[in-house]
């Protein structure tokens, strides 16, 4: 059994990580202060600080040098935001063995907490299964969904989990492609090992150079696990140059999947652009792109999948009533279809956070279409055409082309005369051009505006 030291201000997360520790046979001390955290610390100098970067009466590197100093057999490791990763590389530097990007896997923090006890010599348990609601509480998300996209990659996860070559997806902002990252780990013959994410957009060139090749390196912290390299379009070409020849070496020592003289790990990629398209443009290694590209695969964006949207949501609304012991609230119809409606220029990620929204304004157990965010739902009032009295509400959440198929004349009428008949106005709120206005009016282009 090893001692524990763990040190963050967010109660709820402090205490998924408390339990999960405690049930892998750990003794474990949580604190909330970062005063709390070093007083701990001095009484019971543990075999491991877990420690938030961000608390707010202490800095997480000071008590990274404290341990340095003053406890040099206490292993630590750092838990922080994607947009502290650069200062999470320096907590490398003053000493600490590894660090954590949130949201992570809990799954993940015992896997570090074990080959950190274990590089200090401490003797570690085989882990025992862990109670499904903490693991599925932690979980960002599942891959999941109905469509055929979504199933033709299901397909391709499972045919080349236990190939080690390298993946590389693609895909907007949110479509996922972190959940197929680690649905590609956890199929593998890896999963019992690290899965270690790296945002290449997040730090400057000197500490990501650090972090993929230096002393301790995310490919030597790996340990037989797989990496994902996020957003590796943003390298700059000084990095691409080095982990090409850093690939080209760890093929030749044949460290690939067999971990004989070299490091051992499997390789994923990502990019929001296409890589093959940045290749062309000049802004990409075109020999690196062919070592990364050996599996490629697309992940369509959620508004070409609308069938993927209801049971996404249903995952998120259970995952939220998990991650707070509560009864998962339950979805209106007509919620369901604003939902499918929208167009999600942030993909997976916008809808969960929408769904998260919802959920917190709700009241009793049901979110209705008036709890959704107001993009998703939203309408304007405008005047009734003339025949008519009263207002009407335009729905907005689609495309003008989908919207003008049915009431298209109509809705340049009234918009003409929210307008005051100015034609550019209105071209310009439409977002045509004032010839493609004047065809669709079946006006003559040369005829005068009228005020």
């Amino acid at each position: 059994m090893a001692k524990l030291v763990i040190i963050d201000d967010e109660a709820a997360i402090l205490e998924l990580m408390t339990k999960l520790c405690k049930a892998a046979g750990h003794q474990v001390f949580g604190c909330t202060t970062g005063i709390d955290g070093i007083s701990a610390i001095r009484s019971n100098q543990p075999d491991l600080v877990i420690v938030d970067l961000r608390i707010g009466d202490v800095n997480g590197l000071d008590l990274v040098s404290l341990c340095r100093d003053q406890f040099p057999n206490t292993a630590v490791i750092m838990v922080t935001g994607h947009g502290s990763v650069e200062t999470a590389v320096e907590a490398m530097r003053l000493g600490a063995f590894d660090y954590l990007t949130k949201p992570f896997d809990l799954g993940d923090l015992i896997k570090t907490v074990n080959q950190a006890l274990q590089r200090n010599g401490v003797a570690v348990a085989t882990p025992t299964a862990l109670p499904s609601t903490t693991l599925r509480a932690a979980s960002s998300s599942k891959l999941m969904g109905h469509s055929d996209a979504i199933q033709r990659i299901f397909d391709i996860v499972r045919r080349v989990a236990n190939n080690d070559s390298p993946v590389l997806l693609e895909g907007e902002f949110g479509v996922g492609k972190h959940m197929v990252a680690r649905a590609l780990h956890e199929a593998s013959r890896r999963s019992a090992a690290s899965y270690k994410e790296l945002q290449c957009s997040a730090m400057p060139e000197d500490a990501l150079e650090t972090e993929l090749f230096g002393q301790t390196a995310i490919f030597n912290r790996a340990a037989g696990g797989t990496i994902h390299l996020a957003e590796v379009n943003q390298l700059p070409a000084r990095i691409q140059a080095q982990l090409n020849t850093f690939l080209d070496e760890a093929q030749s020592k044949k460290g690939w999947g067999n971990g004989t003289g070299g490091a051992d790990f499997r390789l994923i990629v990502s990019s929001t652009v296409s890589l093959e398209d940045a290749v062309k443009a000049g802004k990409f290694r075109e020999d690196l792109y062919y070592k990364l590209s050996v599996v490629p695969l697309k992940i369509p964006p959620l508004r070409h999948r609308r069938e993927d949207v209801k049971p996404l949501v249903e995952h998120f609304l259970k995952e939220l009533a998990e991650r707070t012991d509560d009864k998962a609230k339950t979805i209106d119809p007509t919620a369901i279809e604003f939902l499918e409606k929208y167009t999600w220029p942030g993909n997976v990620s916008e809808l969960r956070n929408a769904i998260e929204r919802a959920c917190a304004f709700a009241e009793n157990d049901r979110v209705k279409p008036s709890d959704l965010p107001a993009k998703v739902t939203q309408q304007i009032e405008v005047p009734t055409p003339s025949s008519c009295e009263g207002i009407t509400k335009l729905p907005i959440g689609s495309t003008l082309d989908d919207f003008i198929k049915g009431q298209e004349r109509v809705f340049i009428q009234e918009t003409l005369k929210y307008n005051s008949g100015s034609r550019e106005k209105t071209a310009s709120m439409l977002g045509v051009s004032i010839a493609t206005l004047y065809r669709k009016m079946g006006l003559n282009v040369d005829r005068k505006t009228t005020t």
